[in-house]
């Protein structure tokens, strides 16, 4: 790869580690600050919505105003959310922190960084590639995930053992969080012109959204993107985490290492993906993968212990993200390439719209003891209706390298 190519590499790994961290204490955190399950669920929900509304308006100028300009401007996002909940304890400070700033209670990726990363990849990569090195750039990004949930987890266990509050513990992992957003600006500002849209865009061209040509398929796209993300909003990394804490009492250790397991095996399933789309396509690929591992996330609160649950949850992500890295390579194909960042951007912000709703409705059901499993059952369902519209709908839609 270009030395580009493995800066991007580099700082996807930052940030993954930074989002692994903060997933497994930042509801537990909330709570202990004080805030009840409504509030916690609000902060949720408009880290989400924030996000999408500052990262449209980034990925669809990324291409113009230049990709590591934005990026740039993500880190420093990132780093001034952290900061504020590290200080602060007050529910509306927190609230426009969320808001405004770049935080990730999944662990999954959010801020304009995704969008103008896999654009600048794509152009770097003959077709044939790109499945295979977004599978790679997948698989870095779990492991690196897994291993913040782990250091997370245990940073905090550790420092109850020799005394600490769990509030202050908890703090602590927060504050690691925001000095990766320090490491993620270093590293944007070692990168080259290369990384920038090869041709000036035409401006001639009538744009909307940073998109002309491809405007139809993207638009159909995100609103399928945006049901799977409404569904996976219900069972994202920090709703997860808190289920096992309500209902088998799991510590932050324990937590840490089932995240850690969790992301390894999605991680690899991401990179088995590659191989896989090349025997039988991508939207394939998408969908058969996806369909068995939502009946698995629907297993999940049926389990009776600790260990099954624990089990079934690691076998569902073990094929779940086998889609992420074809979801990803399918969109940047069937663009332009001046659209890609834009492509990314919009649907990528789809996705953070549809899962930003599901957080506050999640929250207060597995405080429920009757209801504590619905959000399993709720996303497993929608997930499955989402992969068999999928398919419907783009299965005739060859990229280029399947045509």
């Amino acid at each position: 790869m270009t030395r580009d190519a493995r800066l991007l590499f580099a700082t996807r790994i930052a940030r993954m580690f930074g989002y692994g961290l903060l997933s497994v204490v930042l509801v537990l955190y909330l709570v202990e600050i004080g805030l009840d399950a409504p509030a916690v669920g609000a902060i949720l929900t408009l880290t989400l919505l924030g996000d999408a509304a500052i990262s449209l308006w980034l990925t669809t100028h990324a291409d113009r105003l230049g990709r590591r300009r934005i990026l740039l401007t993500g880190a420093v996002l990132m780093l001034l959310a952290g900061v504020v909940f590290v200080l602060a304890r007050d529910f509306w400070v927190l609230l426009l922190a969320a808001t405004i700033g770049v935080i990730s209670p999944s662990g999954n990726e959010v801020g304009p960084f995704l969008a103008v990363e896999q654009a600048s990849l794509s152009q770097a990569v003959p077709d044939r590639d790109r499945t295979r090195v977004f599978g790679w750039y997948n698989l870095v990004g779990s492991l690196a995930t897994a291993t913040g949930a782990l250091v997370g987890g245990l940073t905090a266990q550790l420092l109850q053992g020799v005394g600490a509050g769990q509030l202050d513990s908890y703090r602590a992992v927060v504050l690691g969080y925001a000095l990766v957003g320090i490491a993620l600006a270093l590293l944007f500002t070692r990168l080259s012109v290369a990384i920038e849209v090869p041709a000036a865009p035409d401006v001639s061209v009538a744009t909307r959204l940073g998109l002309h040509r491809s405007r139809g398929i993207v638009l159909r796209l995100s609103a399928l993107f945006s049901l799977d993300a409404f569904a996976g909003g219900f069972v994202m990394q920090s709703v997860i985490a808190y289920w096992f804490h309500i209902r088998f009492g799991a510590d932050p250790a324990t937590l840490g290492a089932i995240f850690f397991g969790a992301n390894i095996l999605a991680g690899f399933s991401a990179l088995a993906a590659a191989r896989l789309a090349a025997r039988i396509g991508l939207i394939n690929t998408m969908v058969f993968t996806h369909l068995p591992s939502n009946v698995l996330l629907i297993l999940v609160p049926l389990m009776p212990s600790l260990p099954l649950a624990i089990g079934v949850l690691l076998a569902r992500f073990a094929i779940s993200q086998m889609d992420v890295p074809t979801r990803q390579s399918y969109t940047m194909a069937v663009v332009d390439p001046d659209e890609r960042s834009a492509a990314a951007g919009v649907t990528g912000i789809a996705r953070s719209l549809g899962a930003a709703v599901s957080p506050s409705l999640a929250t207060p059901l597995v405080q429920s003891v009757p209801l504590a499993g619905l959000p399993f059952v709720i996303a497993g369902t929608l997930k499955i209706v989402y992969d068999l519209l999928v398919l419907r709908a783009f299965r005739a839609v060859r990229p280029p390298e399947e045509r």
